[in-house]
C-alpha cells in the first residue's frame, strides 16, 4: 500500500485528514458515499484519504488499510465493515491510538466509536416482506437472493425479511435461499438455481447491489419479466432499466450520499469538540416504476457522482 500522505493527522496545507474505509471501492453504492463523502469534506476544510479493498470479501484487505491508516495517524476514520467480528481488533486498535472512529453502512463488532450512520436495514428488510405479501398474496414459494456472510447490514435485511414473513405471512414459504458473494455473476448462478430448482416461485428479494443484478439477468434471460416478483436492494442504471421494463416491481434505495455525508460530518464534530448523535438511522426509500419521474426520486436512484 501507498504512504498516505500525512503526519499526526495533517495533510496538505495543515488540513486534518480524515481516512475514509469502504468495504469496495468498485461498488456503485460506495461511488455515491463517496461523492456525500466529498461534499462534507469541501464544507469543513479537511482532507479525505479514500481507500477500500476491490472486493467486498476482502477483510484481510481492509485490516491492512485500517492499520495503516492507524501508523500514518490520520485525525480520523470512517469505515464500513467487510465483516462485523474481523474488523473488530483493528478498529479498536484505532480507539485505542485515540482515532475518533465513525462506523457507517456496515457495523462492526466494537465498542467507543463515535458515531454509527446507517439505513434502518432490518426494518428494509420487514418492509420488503411485507410488500412481497402485497404483490403475490399471502401464501405461495418466495426466495432470497442475499450477499455475503459477516456483513451487518444485508444480513440484518435478510433477518428482517424472514422474521417479518414468518411472523406475519406463514403461508409463504421462503423455498430457497442461497448467497452470492457480493459478486453479480455468482448472484446470477444463485438466482439460477433457485429457479430451476423451483418453478413455482412467486417471488424473489435480493438484499444487495450485487444480488439485485444477478437476480435481474437470471430473470430477464428466462423471460420471467413480470411473472416473477422481484424487489431489490440499490440502485444503478441496470436497476433503473429493469424496474422500467418491470423486471423489478420494488427498487429500495439508500441515500447513499447522505450516509456518506453524515459519516464524515460525525467525525468533524468530534474534532471541532462537539459531540454529534452515537446513532442515525436513515430511513430507505421504495421506489416504484410510476416515482420514477419525480424530481426527488431522480436525485435519489442518479445521485450526482462530481460532488
Amino acid at each position: 500500500m501507498a504512504a498516505l500522505p500525512l503526519l499526526s493527522g495533517c495533510g496538505r496545507g495543515g488540513k486534518q485528514v480524515i481516512g475514509v474505509i469502504p468495504k469496495a471501492v468498485g461498488d456503485l453504492f460506495f461511488a455515491a458515499v463517496h461523492a456525500g463523502v466529498r461534499r462534507a469534506a469541501a464544507e469543513s476544510g479537511v482532507e479525505i484519504v479514500w481507500n477500500g479493498p476491490k472486493d467486498e470479501t476482502d477483510h484481510g484487505r481492509q485490516i491492512q488499510i485500517v492499520d495503516s491508516m492507524v501508523t500514518q495517524r490520520v485525525a480520523a476514520i470512517a469505515i464500513s465493515a467487510t465483516d462485523e467480528r474481523a474488523l473488530r481488533a483493528p478498529v479498536e486498535r484505532a480507539i485505542a491510538a485515540g482515532i475518533p472512529v465513525t462506523v457507517f453502512d456496515s457495523g462492526v463488532e466494537a465498542e467507543g466509536y463515535v458515531t454509527f450512520v446507517a439505513t434502518d436495514n432490518y426494518g428494509a428488510g420487514c418492509a420488503a416482506a411485507r410488500k412481497i405479501a402485497e404483490l403475490v398474496g399471502k401464501s405461495g414459494k418466495v426466495g432470497m437472493v442475499m450477499h455475503k456472510p459477516g456483513g451487518t447490514s444485508t444480513m440484518l435485511r435478510e433477518q428482517g425479511f424472514e422474521k417479518t414473513l414468518a411472523a406475519e405471512f406463514p403461508g409463504l414459504v421462503i423455498a430457497a435461499k442461497q448467497y452470492g458473494m457480493a459478486d453479480r455473476a455468482k448472484a446470477r448462478g444463485v438466482a439460477e438455481n433457485i429457479l430451476t430448482g423451483n418453478p413455482d416461485i412467486k417471488a424473489l428479494f435480493s438484499s444487495s447491489e450485487a444480488s439485485s443484478l444477478g437476480a435481474i439477468q437470471a430473470l430477464q434471460s428466462r423471460g420471467l419479466n413480470g411473472k416473477v416478483r422481484l424487489i431489490t436492494f440499490d440502485t444503478s442504471e441496470a436497476h433503473r432499466e429493469a424496474l422500467t421494463n418491470g423486471t423489478i416491481d420494488i427498487m429500495m434505495v439508500q441515500d447513499s450520499a447522505r450516509i456518506g455525508y453524515e459519516a464524515v460530518h460525525s467525525l468533524t464534530e468530534k474534532l471541532a469538540g462537539r459531540t454529534p448523535p452515537h446513532r442515525m438511522d436513515l430511513p430507505v426509500r421504495m421506489v416504484t416504476r410510476a416515482m420514477m419521474a419525480q424530481p426527488e426520486i431522480q436525485e435519489l436512484i442518479s445521485p450526482k457522482m462530481d460532488l
